[in-house]
C-alpha cells in the first residue's frame, strides 16, 4: 500500500462538514428531480398497475411537479447531511474499513431520508399516475381520510427495502472509483470526474434494484391499503407479468438514474467547493 492509498482510505475522500452537505444535497437534489422529471413519470406509468396508458401516457408529463419542487431539496438534502455526518464519525478509518463505514452511511442515510421522501413520493406518484387529472390537495385528503397519517406513508418499509440495498450498491461502487481515480491521477478529482463516477454507480444500482422499485410503485398507487405488503404485491406481478413485470420501465429508470446520478453528484461537488471556498474568507 503506498501513501497516497493510504490517505485515501483515511481521510475517506474528504470528510465534510454536515451543513455544507447538507445545503448541497437539496440544491443537486433540486436540480436533477425538476431536470428530469418526464423521464421519472414515464417510468412511473410504465410500472403502474392500471397500465401505461391508462395512467397518462405521455400526456401531461408534468403532473406532480410542484410537490417534487417542495419536497426534493429536504429529501436530498436531509440523506446528505446525514450521510456525511456520519462519515465524520470516522475520520481515521482506514483503507480496508473505509468501505464499510461508506455502506453504513447509506444505508442510515435513506432510513433517515424515507421519513421525508415517503409523503411526497405518494402524493407525487399519485398525481403522475392519476387517469382522472385528481389535484394535489385531493390526493392528500383522501390518503388522510382513507388512512390518517399512515396514507402518506403507505410503502415506507417497501422504499426502506428498495433504498438501502440500492445505497449499499451505489455509495460504496462510487466512493471506490473516486478513491481508484484519484490514485490513478496522482490528483484531486474534477465535479465531472464525481459526476462520471456518480452516473457509473447509480446505473448498476438501478439496474439490480428495479423489481423492489416496481413493487414499491404499485403500493403506493393503489386505492387500497389491504393486500398491500411487498411480497403480495411482489408475487402478484410476477404471477400476472412475470419477469417483465418485474423490470417495467427499466429503460427509463436506468437512464434517469444514469443522468440524475451524473447531475446530482457534479451538482453536490460543485456546490459543496463553492460554499467551502466562500468559508474560506
Amino acid at each position: 500500500m503506498n501513501g497516497t492509498e493510504l490517505d485515501a482510505g483515511n481521510r475517506i475522500n474528504e470528510l465534510r462538514h454536515y451543513s455544507t452537505s447538507l445545503l448541497a444535497g437539496a440544491v443537486a437534489g433540486t436540480v436533477v428531480d425538476v431536470t428530469l422529471f418526464p423521464l421519472d413519470t414515464l417510468k412511473t406509468r410504465l410500472q403502474s398497475q392500471f397500465g401505461f396508458i391508462q395512467s397518462g401516457g405521455f400526456r401531461g408529463i408534468y403532473k406532480g411537479l410542484t410537490p417534487t419542487i417542495i419536497g426534493a431539496p429536504f429529501s436530498a438534502g436531509l440523506f446528505f447531511g446525514t450521510y456525511d455526518g456520519f462519515k465524520n464519525l470516522f475520520p481515521n478509518a482506514s483503507n480496508k474499513s473505509a468501505p464499510i463505514v461508506h455502506l453504513c452511511a447509506g444505508i442510515f442515510a435513506e432510513v433517515v431520508c424515507c421519513t421525508t421522501k415517503v409523503p411526497i413520493e405518494i402524493v407525487k406518484q399519485r398525481r403522475q399516475a392519476s387517469p382522472n387529472q385528481e389535484s394535489i390537495l385531493k390526493i392528500m385528503r383522501n390518503a388522510y381520510t382513507n388512512e390518517g397519517v399512515f396514507g402518506f406513508y403507505r410503502g415506507f418499509w417497501t422504499t426502506v427495502l428498495r433504498d438501502v440495498p440500492f445505497s449499499m450498491l451505489q455509495f460504496p461502487i462510487w466512493e471506490f472509483l473516486k478513491k481508484e481515480y484519484k490514485i490513478f491521477t496522482g490528483k484531486p478529482l474534477t465535479p465531472l470526474e464525481v459526476a462520471l463516477c456518480g452516473s457509473i454507480s447509480g446505473g448498476i444500482a438501478a439496474a439490480l434494484t428495479t423489481p423492489i422499485d416496481v413493487t414499491k410503485t404499485q403500493i403506493m398507487l393503489a386505492n387500497s391499503a389491504i393486500n398491500q405488503n411487498f411480497s403480495s404485491v411482489f408475487i402478484n406481478i410476477y404471477k400476472t407479468k412475470g419477469i417483465n413485470g418485474l423490470f417495467a420501465g427499466f429503460l427509463p429508470r436506468i437512464v434517469f438514474i444514469m443522468i440524475g446520478g451524473a447531475l446530482f453528484f457534479g451538482a453536490y461537488e460543485k456546490t459543496c467547493r463553492i460554499i467551502e471556498d466562500k468559508q474560506k474568507f
